[in-house]
């Protein structure tokens, strides 16, 4: 063979094997497009892949990601758990996702309770259970043995169709008058979805088929997304008495018993409203077997709410029997619950860190349009406060917001010398530290006080409440906020009534800690307690709408995507402002 021959004879080996790669590369992976809060674990999570897998079909994504962006997600394991999952595509309805994936609407519906006609749009990611007939109608049939003498054989397909660019299923099938489940049932891999340049075989019409749409006016329309939603809704059940379970180590962490007796407040305070509800108390210990033994008992399975458990390595378990059940499951403490991705019935009342910097990188920038930033860097890194300050200055860099960064050894001509005249100045600790608080915090007040024509604000972390008693003057002068998600002035009516309220029943005071238990418990359960009283069956359609104030405990919960679970989102500024005024900004 000639060299030039063997030459081209390669190339083409090497374009034929790009092309399979690059067509089983298309094959598989989906598109998700990333939401405010998500980060690369909690996307890794709601699919059931690694890290890995997305930072390998999507090199640099482990260095930043941002809401908007589109993300490829890798295929294959979620099959495993007996689902898929869907990116919706453009023409895209939900009726159209029952034909080829041969579900119902109802069962489609039910695999994704945050999906709705509102938000059934382009790039939202559903999930597709493989329910057993689907499984089946996909396993090869057996061969059918040749009878000895045969007749003339008629081909099974009338005609073939190689498919055009933004052609459907709906479309083709209608072309040739067929229904859109005879074309599946002839052509299994357009469960998978429809490709341009497909070739489809076109099954011979059965006596009951429809006419093509271009012949025939009398066909029927399909249903519209609202039609079908609507067709899938539960008829609402209101709940005359409330079964609630709380699940707490009691005798364990004394924390728990002040949230036990805040929750009992709310108990009370509702049922003299006239709310009924039976109220189940367990001792759950951190050991599976103490867990394993409550839930055994037969009126578990009856409850409507359940409270806990404290223990992180118990919220599988207890999330698993939730989602069995179809029991809602109120987590109060752990913040990092992968649960709540896949289980519908969680609720996260401890914000995740990825979702709670987001909602405070939002409210900086809407509190300090004009800012500029100066970030006072620790001599001790704070291992807490790395993503915070990695995350804001990326926020602040795609905002046009300028930067700088000073030592926490500074002097006051150091500090003053990174400030903008023309600017709202403010510092940022990149500790959340008390030890760098009280080594800044005299050189910041001299530059106020010798400057007091200056714009400066001093920004800070939740845990600086702890430490309001020691530097409380220093942050009215310094104009100084910080972000939580936890917060009551003790001086607010609500605080002091309900301090006064928890000290009457229990001949004490509430432990002082970040955040108080005591009312931690009384929010919560009156804020779950009331909705369910209040909306019954349709509490996760309303529980945006439950208009309450509550003490201590700010609630804002969203679902984290349309089968998963909800965690809250609220987040308050506290502001020390130089009227010697405290104020709890609410950016709702």
């Amino acid at each position: 063979m000639k060299p030039i021959s063997r030459f081209f004879l390669f190339l083409l080996f090497i374009s034929t094997s790009y092309a399979i790669s690059h067509a089983q590369d298309i094959q598989s992976y989906f598109l998700h497009t990333i939401e405010k809060g998500q980060s690369l674990y909690s996307i890794s999570s709601m699919y059931n892949v690694t890290t890995s897998d997305i930072i390998r079909l999507n090199p640099g994504c482990e260095e930043k990601i941002y809401a908007g962006q589109t993300i490829k997600i890798p295929k294959g394991k979620s099959s495993q758990k007996g689902e898929t999952f869907h990116t919706i595509q453009a023409g895209e309805t939900l009726y159209k996702l029952t034909q080829l994936y041969n579900l119902s609407a109802k069962i489609i519906c039910d695999a994704n309770p945050g999906l709705s006609a509102e938000n059934f749009r382009i790039g939202q990611v559903i999930r597709i259970p493989l329910e057993e007939e689907t499984i089946l109608a996909e396993t090869p049939k057996a061969p059918v043995e040749k009878p000895a003498i045969q007749e003339a054989v008629q081909s099974r397909c009338k005609d073939m169709h190689k498919v055009k660019r933004k052609e459907t299923v709906f479309s083709v099938s209608r072309e040739y008058g067929i229904s859109e489940q005879e074309l599946i049932d002839e052509n299994p891999e357009l469960k998978q979805g429809m490709k341009k340049g497909q070739l489809l075989c076109i099954p011979y019409p059965k006596t009951t088929t429809m006419e093509p749409t271009k012949k025939d006016n009398s066909t029927i329309i399909p249903p519209s997304n609202n039609e079908l939603f609507q067709k899938t809704k539960e008829t609402p059940k209101s709940i005359s008495t409330i079964q609630a379970a709380l699940l707490l180590p009691f005798y364990e962490d004394k924390r728990m018993v002040e949230y036990y007796e805040g929750f009992l407040m709310a108990v009370d305070s509702l049922k003299r409203t006239g709310t009924s509800m039976d109220l189940h108390v367990y001792n759950c210990n951190k050991d599976n077997a103490s867990l394993k033994a409550i839930l055994s008992k037969s009126e578990m399975k009856k409850m409507d709410v359940i409270f806990g458990p404290m223990h992180q390595q118990l919220v599988k378990p207890l999330s698993d029997f939730a989602e069995k059940n179809n029991i809602r499951l109120v987590i109060p403490f752990s913040s990092k619950v992968d649960e709540v991705f896949n289980n519908p019935f969680i609720y996260q009342i401890n914000t995740p860190q990825s979702y709670l910097y987001s909602e405070v990188y939002e409210h900086f920038t809407r509190q300090f349009p004009n800012a500029h930033v100066i970030f006072i860097e620790s001599s001790t890194p704070d291992k807490e406060k790395v993503d915070f300050i990695k995350g804001l200055k990326q926020e602040l860099k795609s905002k046009g917001i300028s930067m700088k960064t000073v030592s926490e050894n500074a002097t006051q001509e150091g500090f003053k010398a990174a400030m903008q005249s023309n600017k709202e100045n403010v510092f940022i600790p990149t500790s959340g530290s008390n030890i760098l608080l009280i080594k800044v915090l005299p050189q910041l007040t001299l530059l106020i006080r010798s400057n007091p024509e200056s714009n400066l604000h001093l920004f800070g972390y939740p845990e600086w409440q702890t430490y309001t008693r020691d530097h409380l003057d220093s942050f009215f002068e310094l104009n100084t906020y910080f972000y939580s998600s936890f917060y009551t002035n003790n001086l607010f009516p609500a605080a002091i009534n309900f301090t006064n309220a928890y000290h009457k029943w229990y001949s004490k005071d509430m432990a002082s800690k970040y955040p108080c238990y005591g009312m931690l418990g009384f929010d919560t359960g009156f804020f779950f307690l009331k909705g369910l009283s209040r909306f019954g069956s349709q509490l996760e359609e309303n529980v945006g709408d439950m208009n309450l104030n509550p003490i201590q405990t700010g609630f804002k919960f969203q679902r984290v995507n349309n089968w998963g679970g909800f965690v809250n989102k609220k987040v308050f500024f506290i502001h020390f402002n130089k009227n010697f005024e405290l104020v709890k900004l609410d950016f709702e």
